[in-house]
């Protein structure tokens, strides 16, 4: 039987629902408590998931407690991090678990220096189509990767999110709030980022918001929010990047990658599942992951207009617990969740001085999480 962690959540915002949602899907890990600066907040949640509320000292003081869940503001997340290391608790964290290189690596001593864990998200590179189109690759289908493109584009949060400042302050915008996403999900395909350039601009130095109960208040603009990069990775492959939250409407597919014998289309790496097509050479493109039976890319939730999507959130979280376990590496993992704050921040770093910009780190690739893998993480794993 899988040993169970205890785990406790930092920061009850609106990402906390969805954690305590879809927590008790997977094996090892026990949503046990929370806690927030605001103890309304942390009370509200602790009564509609049943589990415990805390004080901050009160959750990392915990002795039931093993991992902490830090979904604060990414503003906090190095500070909280810290925090929790130092009270013995590995860390699992909301992306960007940090905000530049440093502070990873500070993260990454201390860890090591107390024989403890520190992952992040994003895990959504665990989905279904994402492992399939990683299948594809590894198989050879499409042959040595060589190119491709990338796009997250749209007109921001402050239409729709009741509290939308932090997406447009430092550690926000679209590179660091939606970056981690595409850039997780090149590395796992690809492989590690040898160097960046990057061109970055603030079109809107103000944005309205206009969703309730803030409609009409200003927000003051202090990160680019369009920006275009050009991505070298350590095989040779050269990937173009565009993110925006300047563009009311695109074109462009999510990510396409280019290789030696084909083209590989894949969904958008911010959900766990969507169609994957892929071409040998010049031929016409084949949809869909026939004979692939990956759990993760099962729809399992409802959407306000009546869509269902795969939401697997917590995967990662998930898999670190039984990394513990097990003492292996986890999919999620530090060098991983670092590697990717270096590609983020040096792309922000070339958009400000106009240079190509070296990476510090590498990484290996993660492990991929075929169907058998994945339906190892699962209670109804049968």
């Amino acid at each position: 039987m899988t040993k169970t962690l205890g785990v406790g959540i930092m920061g009850c915002g609106n990402i906390s629902q969805s954690y305590l949602t879809q927590a008790p899907r997977f094996r090892g890990i026990e949503i046990r408590a929370c806690a927030d600066l605001n103890r309304d907040a942390a009370r509200a949640r602790a009564d509609e998931f049943d589990v415990r509320a805390e004080t901050v000292d009160g959750l990392l003081g915990s002795d039931d407690i093993d991992i902490i869940l830090n979904l604060t503001i990414p503003a906090a997340h190095y500070e909280v991090s810290r925090q929790s290391l130092d009270a013995g608790k590995h860390v699992y964290s909301e992306k960007p678990f940090v905000l530049d290189v440093a502070q990873g690596q500070e993260l990454a001593r201390l860890a090591s220096a107390r024989g403890l864990r520190v992952g992040s998200a994003p895990d959504t590179y665990l989905g279904g189509s994402h492992q399939f189109a990683r299948h594809l690759i590894d198989q050879g289908v499409v042959g040595n990767i060589v190119g491709g493109t990338c796009h997250v584009m749209s007109h921001g949060m402050e239409h729709w999110h009741p509290n939308p400042d932090f997406f447009f302050k430092p550690g926000g915008g679209p590179i660091l709030d939606m970056g981690p996403y595409y850039v997780t999900n090149l590395v796992q395909l690809i492989g590690p980022v040898k160097r960046v350039a990057a061109i970055s601009a603030t079109p809107a130095p103000e944005r309205t918001i206009t969703s309730q109960p803030r409609n009409g208040e200003k927000i003051t603009v202090e990160t680019p929010t369009t920006l275009h990069a050009v991505l070298e990775f350590a095989n040779g492959a050269v990937v173009t990047l565009g993110a925006s939250w300047d563009v009311w409407k695109n074109g462009h597919a999510p990510m396409e990658l280019y290789g030696a014998n084909g083209t590989l289309l894949v969904p958008d790496p911010n959900f766990f599942a969507g169609d994957v097509s892929h071409s040998e050479k010049s031929g016409d493109f084949v949809t869909g992951p026939t004979g692939w039976d990956h759990p993760f890319g099962i729809a399992n939730r409802d959407l306000p207009d009546g869509r269902k999507v795969a939401d697997y959130r917590t995967a990662g979280l998930a898999d670190m617990a039984m990394a513990i376990v097990e003492g292996r590496a986890a999919r999620c993992g530090l060098d991983l969740a670092l590697h990717v704050i270096d590609v983020l921040t040096s792309i922000l770093r070339s958009g400000e001085t106009g240079q190509f910009i070296t990476l510090e780190t590498t990484c290996e690739r993660p492990e991929a999480l075929g169907p058998d893998a994945a339906r190892a993480l699962l209670h109804d794993a049968g």
